[in-house]
């Protein structure tokens, strides 16, 4: 059983940071992408940040210049850095790792923005 294990999620205040880990060291084959969807009660799950295997990111509009997506050095791990975090990033995160037939889900980590 593949798992795709996320942490960093946590309350912080408006305009603060936080930067969200994820990992898949069980994935053997190729993962296309990885990266990070978010929810909220009632909507639907949104894409977040996303990194190709070639390394091409895409973000979200909302979160362009204040988040990063980037990949580890092994290649099955990307962390997501989130600053100047709004009231409107509040979320479940969930991070996906995906290959050449499916996806693989995390459980998701909370991140509260708040005062």
């Amino acid at each position: 059983q593949v798992h795709v294990v996320e942490s960093g999620g946590g309350l912080v205040e408006p305009g603060g940071s936080l930067k969200l880990s994820c990992a898949a060291p069980e994935i053997t084959e190729s993962i296309y992408s990885m990266g990070w969807y978010r929810q909220t009660p009632g909507k639907q799950r949104e894409l977040v940040a996303a990194i190709r295997d070639t390394d091409r990111t895409n973000y979200a509009d909302s979160v362009k210049d204040r988040f990063t997506i980037s990949r580890g050095s092994d290649r099955n791990t990307v962390f997501l850095q989130m600053n100047n975090l709004k009231t409107g990033d509040t979320a479940v995160y969930y991070c996906f790792a995906r290959v050449a037939m499916e996806a693989y889900w995390g459980q998701g980590t909370q991140v509260t923005v708040s005062s």
